[in-house]
């Protein structure tokens, strides 16, 4: 399940029983930690909190909305190689530009362009769901185009609906759509068809 990039944060929720299992809606409470990692767009080594459900009693790797679940680049980087392919740059260039092997840049838009009309429909639909009046955008000029467009629109949604609530913190578009997305955003399965077979226990 994903959390907020602040570390700090996460840990004063954990103790403080705020953070929901996504299974059964229990309190999760500190665990140990997962293994390691280095992660490319984040400076520091990566080590993700494990959190065990004090209900169903099963754990969680919380993982910061700053990564994508099995991805060893940040969700910065995967994302302006997107928005890069958005605006019509080949895989090539874009690996160039985002310090990433042309195969593996090549990986993530093959794998957004085979659900870029679920995601989008997929935002589109979290964005008005937050009760903020959103515009839909016009035809951007690809599938992965029209996916990108609707990341910007959710995430100026959730901006204008959570900002002064004090549950949003600084976050990116991006990191938004992972929120959304479970880190899942390039895994297998996702998106799902229907809203409401998307779950997530907290905001960015």
């Amino acid at each position: 399940m994903t959390v907020e990039a602040d570390q700090v944060r996460v840990e004063r929720r954990l103790a403080a029983g705020k953070v929901n299992c996504p299974d059964c809606r229990g309190a999760l409470r500190p665990w140990g930690w997962a293994r390691s990692r280095g992660v490319h767009g984040i400076d520091s080594v990566l080590r993700p909190r494990r959190a065990r459900c004090s209900g169903c009693l099963v754990t969680h790797v919380l993982l910061p909305v700053v990564c994508l679940l099995r991805r060893a680049y940040s969700v910065a980087v995967i994302g302006a190689a997107l928005a890069a392919k958005a605006r019509g740059a080949g895989h090539r260039s874009i690996a160039v530009l985002v310090g990433a092997p042309a195969s593996t840049v090549r990986g993530w838009l093959r794998r957004f362009a085979g659900r870029a009309e679920q995601v989008r429909v997929l935002l589109l639909g979290l964005a008005i769901g937050t009760g903020v009046d959103v515009a839909p955008p016009g035809p951007a000029g690809s599938g992965i185009a029209d996916a990108v467009a609707a990341v910007g629109v959710l995430f100026a949604a959730a901006v204008q609906r959570f900002a002064g609530s004090g549950l949003l913190g600084a976050v990116t578009g991006w990191q938004v759509a992972s929120a959304v997305s479970h880190g899942r955003l390039l895994s297998p399965g996702w998106a799902p068809v229907t809203l409401g077979s998307v779950r997530n226990t907290s905001c960015p």
